[in-house]
């Protein structure tokens, strides 16, 4: 059995472990959500707002169900197993996808200078993307208190750091830059402590501190975004846009006024090492050495957008002397719609985002933008419809033959834009009490810019087949 199969199947033994024990514990019985304005005195450890679907911008902020500190719509549907004990209220969110991927390029073309032809770009494996997130929260003096970790068994399901990802490039496998492919998330996502006071009826000031989180810079990341929810493999602009939601030494504070968010935050730039299994230091340390700023706005439950811009120092390990100023606009819509069952939960859901990343280098003030446009539609309770489309700036890196180290005084520079199309479908059947498995596929086609049609032609493309596993209540 391929060591990555072993270990995915090990992986899903443990969430059906963690499923079982959860399923024993007493749950909440459905309730109306609560605010500051309507919990009693002498019941001082209940969490503010009980987990229901949030009906503003602070609930949504209180239930902390999205990557750092990061909003989507307050519509946005819950996919948890949640349970209250000791005052208490305990959350268990997990994906795991199980895929194979292919990916195939067009025969490269002979160089006209040097009569070398490169090997053909793409190439086909079995992996497994995934993470879990454990969370808890309770009211403590005069605020709430949230504990959340995350965790992937990616490092181990991604067989040699990386898994095929045509025109996808960032960070490094073995000390060489990562080409057409994708690396893997670290064990530790996230561990972090959050405290939120409400101050008023209409106002709520917040604080997130994390060994490893995700500052406050862009929206919420693509692992984790519910127009995002059912595609296995990450966006092109990733790191245009959001690869800074695993950092290390995260301190964010913000404060909420009724639809409007502000947030600053301090932490380490330097993406993290290639050993994921452990806290490791990024080439330059740990020290907190660059910031950010966002501000959130969210004017209805189904409307949700945000600006920010940071300075990070460091980011890349190829190029540690390069300072990048990154900054991200996005909005969000999510719209619930269909017959409601007895929770309130409502048959169907459409999620959208439009994002735009840049990264500017600090150091010769190149520029690399990117755009993407997604959508998910939920239908007939269990059938889930998807596209990703994408304008995504490239460096001359890829013009390297993957697995390459970088040439002698090599520069990256810009070398054009990517277009990527995918369209997917799956559907969802319930496997056990708590999970739910959705086998799928999706199909990917790129138009490339002149300069990468020697090596990767006009319209190379991509299939992915899948099985999709989620926690659900």
């Amino acid at each position: 059995m391929p060591r990555s199969l072993s270990t995915t199947l090990l992986l899903f033994a443990f969430l059906s472990r963690v499923v079982v024990s959860h399923a024993q514990q007493p749950t909440m019985p459905d309730m109306p959500g609560m605010d500051m304005g309507s919990m009693h005195h002498d019941q001082p450890q209940a969490p503010m707002n009980m987990m229901m679907q949030p009906a503003n911008l602070i609930e949504a902020q209180l239930n902390h169900l999205s990557s750092g500190t990061s909003i989507e719509p307050t519509s946005t549907p819950m996919h948890m197993i949640m349970s209250h004990r000791a005052g208490w209220m305990l959350m268990l969110h997990g994906t795991a996808f199980v895929a194979n991927i292919q990916q195939q390029a067009s025969e490269p073309q002979a160089d006209a200078e040097t009569g070398e032809t490169q090997a053909r770009r793409g190439g086909n494996k079995f992996f497994s993307t995934n993470w879990i997130m454990p969370m808890a929260m309770r009211q403590v003096g005069p605020g709430q208190l949230t504990l959340r970790a995350m965790f992937s068994l990616e490092p181990a399901t991604i067989t040699d750091r990386q898994y095929p990802l045509l025109l996808q490039q960032g960070e490094t496998a073995f000390g060489k830059p990562i080409i057409d492919g994708q690396h893997p998330h670290n064990f530790f996502m996230e561990v972090a402590a959050l405290y939120d006071i409400r101050t008023s009826e209409h106002t709520l000031l917040s604080f997130y501190a994390a060994p490893v989180g995700d500052p406050a810079i862009g929206p919420t990341a693509y692992p984790h975004r519910i127009s995002a929810s059912e595609n296995p493999v990450a966006a092109l602009g990733h790191h245009q846009q959001d690869s800074t939601h695993i950092a290390f030494n995260v301190l964010t504070a913000g404060f909420t006024w009724r639809s409007l968010r502000i947030e600053g935050s301090g932490f380490h730039g330097g993406e993290p090492g290639e050993q994921r299994w452990q806290f490791q230091p990024s080439p330059n340390g740990l020290a907190i050495d660059s910031y950010s700023t966002r501000i959130t706005f969210s004017p209805s439950p189904n409307w949700s957008g945000q600006y920010s811009i940071a300075h990070i120092t460091s980011p890349e390990a190829l190029y540690p002397g390069e300072d990048q100023q990154r900054q991200t606009a996005s909005a969000m819509y999510n719209r619930p719609f269909g017959a409601k069952d007895s929770n309130g939960n409502s048959s169907g859901n459409w999620a959208s985002t439009l994002l735009w990343g840049r990264t500017r280098s600090l150091s010769d003030n190149a520029k690399t933008n990117s755009y993407l446009a997604e959508s998910l539609v939920k239908f007939a309770s269990r059938n889930y419809a998807w596209t990703r489309i994408e304008n995504a700036g490239r460096s001359n890196e890829l013009l390297i033959s993957p697995g390459s180290p970088l040439p002698p005084n090599f520069t990256e520079e810009p070398i054009g834009h990517v277009q990527a199309y995918t369209f997917g479908y799956d559907r969802d059947f319930r496997v056990a009490t708590h999970l739910m498995a959705a086998p799928g596929a999706q199909f990917t086609t790129y138009t490339t810019p002149e300069p990468l049609r020697p090596t990767y032609g006009n319209h190379p493309f991509g299939v992915v087949m899948f099985v999709r596993f989620r926690l659900v209540q």
